[in-house]
């Protein structure tokens, strides 16, 4: 859901310069393996599209550091799911356990991951009205995608890992 729009976005003026898109994502999960829960947010967002920018030939064209940021939000997008639908389904779990009134964990999971959803896009539009049409709107918002992403799916997985 994420990707589609952030390509759009990233992709506008198809380029030459994606075909020497050097994206190394495995850089993002040894990053994120290694460090614990807490530890992950501020250190591994963002490692592997700032790496493709400063290793592809054309990294700091604005269409080149959005398909960079875009390979990321990726990865973040996939774990975010994997988070999400784990946590999903181990609060159901738990919910089946309970009597009808305390059974409201993934009920409430659920709206408020239509509401982050909501948030993250208004922030992200914003972060891009502030470029007013300029070339730097699409590396903007597919930035912000990118980290409200990441910190997003880091906060459900500690949840999953019993982190309050």
């Amino acid at each position: 859901m994420i990707r589609a729009g952030a390509l759009a976005l990233a992709l506008a003026a198809p380029s030459p310069a994606l075909a020497d898109l050097l994206i190394d994502l495995s850089i993002v999960q040894a990053c994120v393996d290694a460090a614990g829960p807490e530890q992950a947010a501020p250190g591994c967002i963002g490692q592997a599209a700032n790496r493709c920018m400063e290793d592809s030939p054309q990294g700091h064209s604005t269409v080149q550091m959005g398909a960079c940021l875009d390979a990321e939000l990726g990865w973040w997008d996939g774990l975010l799911n994997t988070e999400y639908r784990g946590l999903m389904a181990e609060l159901e779990a738990s919910d089946a356990d309970l009597p009808a009134h305390l059974a409201v964990q993934a009920g409430y999971l659920r709206d408020m991951q239509r509401a982050w959803i909501r948030l993250r896009d208004s922030a992200c539009a914003f972060e891009a009205s502030r470029w007013q049409g300029g070339t730097g709107a699409s590396p903007a918002a597919i930035g912000c995608l990118l980290q409200r992403t990441a910190q997003h799916a880091l906060f459900l997985r500690n949840k999953r890992e019993g982190q309050h």
